[in-house]
């Protein structure tokens, strides 16, 4: 529920979008929505800490006020998965969506409990799940994760604890718990907006689910190609 102030960004600043966009390259995607938002919000914002879903969130505001509240994307027709369709998305009716049985509070036994945090855009790839991330990136994904640990009233900063000691309290987690943290994941916040299409060659209509804000903020003269 806080309030950001932000302007829309100028040209120079849809360069640094678009030559990100031209690259093809997430390292460089990303740097981009951090640089914009941070020099947009008149340096309010920490994107380095900010979950996300809240920093995708506010780059499409941003985009919305900038090129405008209408994006033109190409889609793929998921029927036969081989025509794309132009599609007009009002942005501003793409929301952050919460899960009402999300919890960012995990029950280990009746003394512990974990307390996480949201990854940020640099902890983990937004376009992918954890069910398509590597062992070691999922454990690694969780101990940054993880903001304290509560022994009864005793709370135990992450601060507390090396990566040695982190690494195998994770370790030592059963597999309830285990699943617990995998839902955390699963269920977080996400920027998500659901489209119908239709498919001009086989007039079959199809439900689209876009999630974060690279699924939206591609601009019209990068996708008519």
């Amino acid at each position: 529920d806080t309030k950001i102030t932000f302007r829309p960004f100028i040209v120079r600043e849809e360069k640094i979008l678009l030559q990100a966009l031209e690259s093809g390259e997430s390292k460089q995607i990303v740097k981009a929505i951090k640089e914009i938002v941070h020099v947009c919000t008149f340096k309010a914002v920490n994107v380095e800490n900010l979950p996300t879903f809240d920093l995708e969130y506010i780059f499409l505001q941003i985009r919305a006020k900038s090129v405008g509240e209408t994006a033109k994307i190409r889609l793929l027709c998921p029927d036969d998965k081989e025509t794309y369709v132009n599609h007009d998305i009002d942005l501003t009716k793409v929301e952050v969506q919460v899960d009402d049985a999300h919890s960012n509070e995990i029950k280990v036994n009746d003394k512990v409990k974990i307390i996480m945090k949201y990854p940020t855009i640099d902890t983990v790839d937004p376009k992918k799940s954890i069910k398509g991330m590597k062992t070691e990136q999922v454990f690694d994904m969780i101990a940054s994760c993880i903001h304290s640990i509560y022994e009864g009233e005793t709370q135990h900063n992450i601060n507390d604890y090396s990566k040695e000691e982190l690494d195998k309290f994770i370790e030592n987690l059963d597999r309830t718990t285990f699943d617990k943290i995998n839902k955390f994941f699963e269920s977080m916040p996400q920027l998500r907006h659901e489209v119908e299409i239709e498919n001009p060659k086989t007039k079959k209509k199809s439900k689209v689910v876009l999630r974060g804000a690279q699924d939206f903020f591609v601009l019209p003269s990068l996708t008519t190609a």
